[in-house]
């Protein structure tokens, strides 16, 4: 077994008093911070990170709730009256949008789910510098380089999972190349 086992599985069993002690720090800090190290070391190696010049880490915080319309206040017809929940793209794929406006530089490569209170979510952004001469150099992940809002424009995993694109094969043929120009096709 190698060391990335081990970490994930001391994640899994941690005990629940450091959880909230990490958590009722994390709420006194801003909502967008950088961080030196990753939390979960396993977590972020598997998503691409690299402790190498150019790869910024950057914890996100999102507030939970605020995804449902406000309460209709005047009249309407009782078929209109439904408050509709904003679910098109998850909590993940906002903080990735918030952590990528915030480091304009940068481009998106992942995220991952670090902690989550009664209030809000909290992820780690991993963030890559296009223009850093490390990361021009690097055959591995210099493609990097030429895509610029992979958040915005829902190219992260967490945004191709939004748009349905994680399948593929028999039932998924109406996913690509979206749902919205799938249906216009017809």
């Amino acid at each position: 077994m190698g060391l990335y086992k081990y970490l994930r599985e001391a994640w899994n069993n941690q005990d629940s008093d450091v959880q909230k002690k990490r958590i009722l720090q994390w709420s006194r800090e801003p909502v967008t911070i950088r961080i030196e190290y990753p939390t979960r070391l396993d977590r972020a190696r598997s998503l691409g990170y690299r402790a190498k010049p150019g790869f910024i880490l950057v914890r996100q915080r999102v507030d939970r709730g605020g995804r449902q319309r406000p309460t209709i206040r005047k009249g309407r017809k009782p078929r209109h009256r439904s408050r509709r929940k904003d679910l098109s793209i998850s909590y993940q794929v906002v903080a990735e949008q918030r952590s990528q406006k915030k480091f304009v530089n940068c481009t998106v490569l992942n995220s991952y789910f670090v902690a989550k209170s009664g209030s809000a979510y909290y992820y780690e952004v991993i963030l890559v510098d296009r223009a850093h001469p490390q990361i021009v150099s690097d055959d591995r992940i210099n493609w990097i380089c030429d895509q610029r809002g992979r958040a915005i424009r829902g190219l992260t995993s967490a945004g191709r999972k939004s748009r349905a694109l994680r399948g593929k094969g028999k039932g998924f043929e109406k996913s690509r190349p979206s749902r919205k120009a799938n249906y216009r096709k017809d």
